[in-house]
């Protein structure tokens, strides 16, 4: 990957200086990127179809007839719990979480361009099954479909922009995949907006549908789209990788890097087991923030505004309309704050913006439950203000903003750029298999949480940030402008990952170990 000069802890300096950011690189990360439209769009468009009458008439009548207190039982924490209905979101989750095992193995073996153009075409499918569904078994089909989309596309991207950005943008660019998740929950809450509007039945079926559209852009890159050098490379073609890495620097002197990337793979060829690889003593923080950093993202409880903020603001007592309409304002402060990230990432470091959005994540949680307490109770019976409704709409645009500038981006950047190339493919599997399923776990329980635990739940997802703050703290060394294949000095310095840096005689592992491209 990229090569740059940095000083680091001990003060040793790089060794050259990375090429000019060219706008051919800019290029093609910004039309990668647009794979996160794929997954933030249907981020945003369930949680507006679940809550339309004229979908629950069609798919799941006993919703409804809850939501009208017909059944005598459901109180306002209760009214949307079903199983079924929530299986319709989480199930894409489970789906990318077996997608993402394979798509690992077509990324090494394939490229990431392959891996990306097979998610497009995925996602496409599953579009076009979703918004011609005429029974729950074919919306099921086309959220499957959607889910092997979801798993390769976040498999792969985040690798391509990790290893086509130079270091010193590497965070920003990276995080233009996260952008672009924001932008597609954004676009979703707009349509989910309007759709409802619509007559005869087409309203969700075209939000639905709709979803084909990034999938169509994705695909449509992948044809112009270049392969990485690092994947290149590992496929044998050594002069081709030159010439690319050449193309994408903007210059052609990149000797010093290429040798660097031509000695990491031939390490990584001698590895024929990455997934028993990464287990290894050496590889610990890379295992251990590829597992943690995707369970935590998940536990901070965002998708439970991802998901079902229509819901949530009509099950706290919002109206149709008002729910629709503070999902898109929600949509739109994590496009903005997500842009803020990317301005900030390479400027004040990873560990800045993950300790500053916990404490903001962990103030407003509390605040969210406690209104939401005092308002409702134990039994789910009361009203909201219009004033009390604007104080609580506030506070999770605080929330959103918090995780739109911290846990967000950085769960899918610092991953990607910590495992060197041995175990990168495995690395980014394990990071994205552990966050699909904990997506599953939220998208199918919450619901069923919010109705038991009430507003207690969202003390719960306070608790959780507050764990998780800690652990970045202790743990997380700074990687910003690290070159990606010199990171084995980060951990060496850090006073507690040092020590797996070092054999059973207590010197250093050979800088080969720590290879990265």
């Amino acid at each position: 990957m990229a090569g740059g000069a940095f000083i680091d802890e001990s003060g040793h300096g790089g060794e050259y200086e990375e090429g000019r950011v060219t706008a051919f690189v800019m290029i093609t990360c910004i039309v990668a990127a647009m794979g996160g439209l794929l997954f933030g769009y249907d981020i945003g468009i369930s949680g507006g179809v679940t809550s339309m009458e004229e979908f629950l008439t069609k798919f799941f009548p006993d919703v409804l007839r809850q939501m009208q207190n017909e059944t005598g039982r459901e109180t306002e924490y209760c009214k949307y719990d079903n199983e079924l209905l929530t299986l319709f979101t989480s199930s894409l989750y489970l789906a990318a979480l077996f997608a993402s095992f394979l798509a690992s193995t077509i990324t090494r073996l394939f490229g990431r361009k392959v891996s990306m153009t097979i998610g497009g075409f995925a996602f496409l499918t599953g579009a076009l099954l979703n918004g011609l569904a005429i029974n729950l078994e074919m919306l099921i089909i086309g959220r499957l479909f959607l889910g092997v989309g979801v798993g390769f596309a976040n498999q792969s991207v985040p690798l391509y922009l990790s290893e086509m950005a130079p270091a010193k943008i590497r965070g920003a660019l990276n995080i233009g995949f996260q952008l672009a998740v924001t932008i597609g929950i954004l676009a979703a809450n707009v349509v989910n907006y309007v759709t409802p509007k619509l007559k005869n039945g087409i309203g969700w079926r075209l939000s639905v549908g709709l979803a084909g559209v990034p999938a169509f852009m994705m695909l449509l890159g992948c044809f112009f789209l270049p392969d990485t050098p690092n994947s290149i490379l590992e496929r044998g073609n050594k002069e081709k990788a030159k010439e690319m890495l050449q193309k994408i620097r903007g210059t052609m002197e990149v000797d010093h890097e290429f040798n660097e990337l031509c000695n990491a793979c031939e390490s990584a060829k001698r590895v024929k087991h990455p997934w028993t690889n990464i287990m290894q003593a050496r590889y610990r923080p890379q295992l251990t923030f590829c597992t943690f950093i995707p369970f935590f993202q998940q536990l901070t409880g965002i998708n439970v505004i991802m998901f079902y903020a229509p819901v949530l603001f009509k099950t706290i007592g919002f109206g149709n309309d008002a729910s629709l309409i503070s999902a898109v304002i929600t949509g739109l402060v994590n496009v903005l704050s997500t842009i803020v990230s990317i301005y900030s990432v390479d400027k004040f470091g990873r560990r800045a913006l993950f300790l500053q959005g916990g404490f903001q994540m962990i103030l407003t949680q509390i605040a969210v439950g406690s209104m939401i307490g005092w308002k409702f109770g134990f039994n789910g019976e009361g009203t909201l203000s219009e004033v009390d409704a604007d104080i609580i709409l506030a506070l999770i645009c605080l929330y959103v903003a918090g995780f739109a500038w911290s846990w967000g981006p950085l769960g899918w950047l610092v991953p990607s750029e910590i495992c060197p190339l041995e175990i990168r493919s495995a690395g980014q599997s394990l990071n994205v298999s552990v966050n699909m399923f904990f997506t599953f776990f939220i998208g199918q329980f919450f619901l069923t949480m919010l109705c038991h635990m009430k507003f207690g739940l969202f003390y719960f997802f306070a608790g959780m940030v507050l764990i998780m703050t800690i652990f970045i703290y202790f743990l997380l060394p700074e990687t910003k402008g690290v070159p990606i294949e010199e990171m084995g000095r980060v951990w060496k310095e850090h006073r507690y990952w040092g020590k797996y840096s070092r054999n059973d005689n207590g010197d250093d592992v050979d800088d080969d170990v720590y290879m990265f491209s």
